[in-house]
């Protein structure tokens, strides 16, 4: 079995080599954008769990700001992680953002200008999770760029109770990012549903999400680099 530093490499290798990567690039260290982005994202909203969810948390790179806009276009309450957690969450809400403004405001830089970061205490009941993946097997082991940042903010989320093990998890990924074996830690972050240009995939997983924040495989620096987990370790504390 491939390691996952190989995979990412050999998918963003077959991105590129097919003429299927989109801005931004180079796609090498990034979530990739993907041809299509548009058509997964709305399979992703004409699935049952898109359309009952009242929040939904979506990661802040490139190939999901499709499934950011139709959130905000479908009413729901929208949660982003900022760039590297940097800034902990911002809470969109489309009620509060002028209907012109829904394709900015579904950006880093809009979310910025017309969400509000939210303290840790502050946020929702999350409904349902969208993630972007580098690579995603066919048992929803997700490969993401390396820095773990999905697995601490799914962590995060489950520390608080805000999430738990039924609460759906989804990625948007173009087919040639399916890949059929991919490494497990016990940290990864379990896919649940698989979304392409092409079509839609439930996963049968037989791998549980993680309960929390796995301590112990976060160094002092990681900590350092997030104050979110600080806030996080005052109210656990607590």
């Amino acid at each position: 079995m491939l390691s996952k530093a190989e995979i990412r490499n050999r998918i963003w290798k077959i991105l590129e080599e097919n003429d299927v990567a989109r801005f931004p690039k180079p796609i090498w260290g990034r979530i990739p954008n993907f041809v299509g982005a548009r058509k997964a994202a709305e399979k992703v909203a004409a699935s049952r769990e898109f359309k009952e969810a009242k929040v939904i948390k979506v990661n802040p790179d490139s190939p999901q700001k499709p499934v950011r806009y139709l959130a905000l276009e479908y009413g729901k309450l929208l949660v982003m992680p900022t760039p590297r957690l940097r800034k902990g969450f911002i809470l969109l809400d489309s009620n509060k953002i002028p209907r012109r403004a829904f394709m900015e405001a579904s950006t880093i830089k809009g979310a910025f200008k017309y969400g509000k970061v939210c303290p840790l205490r502050s946020l929702p009941q999350v409904d349902l999770i969208v993630v972007g993946s580098v690579a995603v097997s066919r048992e929803g082991i997700r490969v993401g760029k390396g820095g773990g940042y999905s697995e601490i903010e799914y962590g995060i989320l489950r520390s608080l109770s805000l999430v738990d093990e039924e609460t759906p998890v989804f990625t948007t990924v173009h087919d040639l990012q399916i890949v059929d074996d991919a490494p497990r830690e016990e940290y990864d972050l379990i896919i649940d549903y698989i979304f392409t240009p092409q079509k839609s995939a439930k996963i049968k997983s037989k791998y549980p999400k993680p309960r929390g924040i796995i301590w112990d495989k976060l160094t002092n620096e990681q900590i350092r680099r997030i104050p979110v987990l600080l806030e996080l370790k005052r109210i656990l504390k607590n």
